[in-house]
């Protein structure tokens, strides 16, 4: 005696339902699997050491030494050329009473 294949599927409908996996009855490669899997990432991090040398670890490391870098020794000399200029960004003010949008006009 056979049973439908109605039935089957039904059953096999409720069986995923209940134990929280996909319901796949043509069988297809569906790629679930890999989302079931642990995350990888950390796993491969942890072969590389940390990574120090770096011009910020330098400057937490040693913070009585001035350590700069190329790109910002290049800004700091470009800025000091532009402020001599008088190009350079405008200072902020932190007072409402230095700022020109509060000072009373005549």
């Amino acid at each position: 005696m056979s049973v439908a294949r109605e039935r089957i599927l039904a059953l096999m409908k409720t069986q995923c339902r209940v134990f929280n996996t996909t319901y796949n009855p043509q069988g297809l490669r569906l790629g679930t699997h890999i989302l079931h899997e642990r995350l990888k990432g950390p796993a491969v991090a942890s072969y590389y050491p940390p990574r120090i040398g770096t011009i910020r670890h330098l400057r937490a490391l040693y913070p009585q030494y001035e350590v700069m870098d190329d790109k910002e020794e290049d800004w700091a000399e470009h800025h000091t050329i532009a402020r001599s200029r008088g190009k350079a960004t405008p200072k902020k003010k932190r007072t409402a009473a230095e700022s020109k949008k509060f000072t009373k006009r005549k």
